[in-house]
């Protein structure tokens, strides 16, 4: 079966400490700490994005390039990237899966992306101004 939103937003919806609001071609979660991030589907994957702070609010982005290049494997299931929202650049949590995936695959994949962006909030603070 390749997942679509409607499928997806069921899946989520009925989900404990999850609230989904479906958003054009994407859906929203938030989970019961207050995490958003956002599920779209494009072409053979599934992609959750979760927005961690912006660039300005980094005191070296070097440093912080650095540190996240040397501690990404230790989270697993997520990655760090930059994206660009409204015109300034942020650092995100990411993580994709097939389309195809079984539906315990895609609550995992979401539920570890939560977890992450905790736990890269508390990890990569000490770089925040």
């Amino acid at each position: 079966m390749t997942w679509d939103l409607d499928q997806l937003e069921t899946l989520l919806t009925d989900q404990p400490n999850m609230v989904v609001t479906r958003e054009e071609n994407c859906l929203l979660i938030a989970n019961s700490d207050g995490v958003d991030a956002w599920l779209a589907i494009s072409g053979e994957q599934i992609l959750v994005e979760s927005l961690l702070f912006a660039k300005s609010e980094v005191n070296d982005l070097v440093a912080l390039n650095e540190e996240i290049l040397k501690t990404h494997m230790i989270f697993p299931l997520t990655t760090v990237g930059i994206s660009q929202v409204a015109g300034e650049e942020y650092y995100t949590a990411f993580g994709s899966l097939s389309s195809q995936s079984k539906a315990e695959s895609v609550v995992i994949e979401l539920v570890s992306l939560f977890q992450n962006v905790e736990a890269f909030l508390d990890a990569y603070q000490v770089h925040l101004k």
